[in-house]
């Protein structure tokens, strides 16, 4: 067959095959232009997930007649004054996104310019445009778009569920609405209110509305410069997460994104406090000088490409990592507030009448179990030994009569609970600690500070590993950060590396395996994370061993030596694994929950 140019109804059918995957791929184009058209208020409406209808209101600039007829022919835009497609400062390109979507809708259009006397209606259906007609309309635009794929039926069969497409739509206008906090959103569906999020002048104000308060309330404040990059936003505390990434968003000059860089980032920098198979919360917004940044790699433009891409996740790195060493000791509000659901749970059993005593001990019921939470026992302090260092806690004089003035952060202990948790007094109410956890995370610590100096292990004869040229590449660019994890590996000809030492650490190992994760992780996230990671879970593993075990008897002065390592350790707050060290009780909770308040 002979090369022939296609007809124009076809080739915008095949664009908004590439752009319009689905009704949440339709309504984020509209919306970004509404966004774009300097839009205060947009309201979204849809039946059936969108399938057959998607209208979009707005009360921006508005459109002219010739706006309206020229907006939806290919090729045509209002948003590149410039020319430049390498400094692109806004979000959609209105000329490209209406022509695919009416090649394959029944789309209506009605705008009204800003300061003009009249407005227009257009009508396109199934890449069929009709003439402008004058209508009734305010300042701003409303765009339906109709039996969306009615002219491609073969896509319709693609479709998911009316719940599902909902899901996406959704999800789509939590992140414009996150990254345009001074614009009202509304959202309804079949009739109904999804959400109705009034404009805010802070940003945390609208994240509260999207991400709900819980996140607000347990978000640290994250702000970084470095060179012409900014970075700013909220991360949740370790012990606030998720079974999956999906409250985790990214956004780069305002423009909602997907990256890699975002995951490999918040996998290095969260490492020591969450399991692999939990997620923190975060929004994080970076502004990068445009040419720095190309945001055309993605038909959608979900996907964003950085010019130095190593200094970008080295910025989302550092600043990930400072935030959390400045909340060290913080823990999650609805840790207490679960604590709080727990003391009302269930009422208390009716005690026995008749009064228990211990055998060894007086007749009186009182006095017997005063003495047993005054912690006599005193059997001695720690020692945990780990190969040549040994880790003792330092004992500190016993003061309990009544709280000094000076209150150190976790206050005194005056009880061990089934011999699993330590229960302190504070200046403003109590703590419960996890003895096992809190002193797991003492352990860990030391390890890492011991293991400054990767120890390493020399291969008594060194191992060729072969790769391919893909593989290969990425691994030869990071030699010096892998030396300084303890592994060994210097060029072997031209399709194989020379592998001479491992960390100590690790043991026994398939090297052919761990070469090709670590050239796919850095690949893909810039950063060699499975040796890291794999590093982190030995020194977990060893610290959990060697920790003080739930079941141990403990002195008050042990117990007070517990705490004030605590509150001299970083990341003291929570275990290796996300979970709280503690609970905390303030006064006023507990006036809750006798009745005084």
């Amino acid at each position: 067959m002979r090369i022939r140019k296609l007809e124009p109804h076809l080739v915008n059918q095949i664009a908004a095959g590439e752009v319009i995957e689905r009704p949440a791929s339709a309504i984020k184009e509209l919306v970004e232009n509404a966004l774009d058209a300097g839009a205060s208020i947009i309201t979204v409406q849809l039946r059936e997930g969108g399938r057959s209808l998607i209208a979009v209101t707005d009360n921006g600039v508005g459109m002219s007649r010739e706006d309206l007829e020229l907006a939806v022919e290919r090729h045509a835009t209002s948003k590149l004054p410039e020319n430049d497609l390498f400094n692109i400062q806004t979000l959609g390109f209105r000329g490209e996104a209406l022509p695919s979507i009416g090649s394959v809708s029944r789309l209506h259009l009605t705008s009204r310019l800003q300061g003009s006397e009249e407005a227009w209606l257009l009508k396109v259906e199934g890449g069929d445009k009709k003439q402008p007609i004058p209508a009734s309309h305010p300042q701003g635009t409303h765009i339906e778009v109709k039996d969306l794929f009615y002219a491609t039926p073969a896509r319709l069969k693609f479709l998911k569920s009316t719940s599902t497409e909902l899901s996406h739509a959704v999800e789509l206008l939590n992140r414009l609405a996150m990254s345009h906090p001074a614009v009202a959103f509304k959202l309804l569906a079949d009739q109904r209110v999804v959400f109705e999020y009034k404009s805010c002048e802070s940003l945390q104000e609208r994240l509260s509305q999207v991400m709900g308060i819980e996140f607000s309330d347990n978000a640290l404040v994250l702000e970084m410069s470095r060179g012409d990059i900014l970075l700013k936003g909220f991360i949740s505390l370790p012990t606030l997460n998720r079974a999956n990434a999906s409250h985790q968003y990214l956004f780069v000059n305002g423009r909602p994104v997907k990256d890699k860089l975002l995951q490999g980032a918040v996998r290095a920098a969260y490492q020591d406090f969450l399991a692999s198979n939990r997620y923190p919360l975060l929004a994080l917004f970076l502004e990068i000088p445009h040419e720095d940044v190309d945001v055309n790699v993605h038909p959608a433009k979900t996907e964003v490409r950085f010019r130095d891409s190593g200094l970008v996740r080295g910025t989302l790195v550092s600043a990930l990592k400072q935030t959390l060493a400045g909340a060290s000791h913080k823990t999650a509000t609805t840790i207490n507030f679960q604590a709080m659901r727990a003391f009302r749970s269930e009422p208390l059993r009716q005690p026995s009448l008749s009064p228990v005593c211990h055998p060894r001990e007086s007749g009186d019921p009182v006095a017997s179990l005063a003495s047993r939470f005054r912690g006599n026992d005193t059997r001695g302090s720690f020692s945990f030994a780990h190969h040549s260092s040994n880790y003792a806690l330092e004992e500190e004089p016993l003061s309990l009569p009544s709280l000094p003035l000076d209150t150190p952060l976790l206050g005194f202990a005056k009880a061990q609970l089934h011999e699993t948790y330590i229960v302190a007094q504070t200046e403003e109410g109590l703590v419960i600690v996890d003895q096992h956890a809190a002193h797991e995370r003492l352990v860990y610590e030391r390890l890492k500070a011991d293991m400054g100096h990767v120890r390493r292990q020399p291969l008594l004869i060194p191992e060729v590993i072969e790769l391919e040229e893909s593989e290969l590449q990425p691994l030869k660019e990071v030699l010096d950060d892998l030396l300084a994890l303890g592994l060994v590996v210097e060029p072997f000809g031209e399709k194989a590396l020379l592998v001479r030492e491992i960390p100590a650490l690790l043991g026994e190992v398939d090297l052919q395996g761990l070469m090709k994760d670590l050239a796919d992780e850095i690949k893909d996230l810039g950063s060699p994370l499975s040796l890291k990671e794999r590093l982190a879970e030995i020194l977990s593993t060893c610290a959990c061993h060697h920790s003080v075990r739930a079941g141990r008897k403990l002195s008050i002065e042990e117990m007070n030596a517990l705490l004030r390592q605590m509150e001299q350790t970083a990341h003291s707050g929570q275990c290796n694994h996300g979970r709280p060290t503690y609970v905390e009780l303030k006064r006023a909770d507990m006036e809750k929950l006798f009745g005084r308040r």
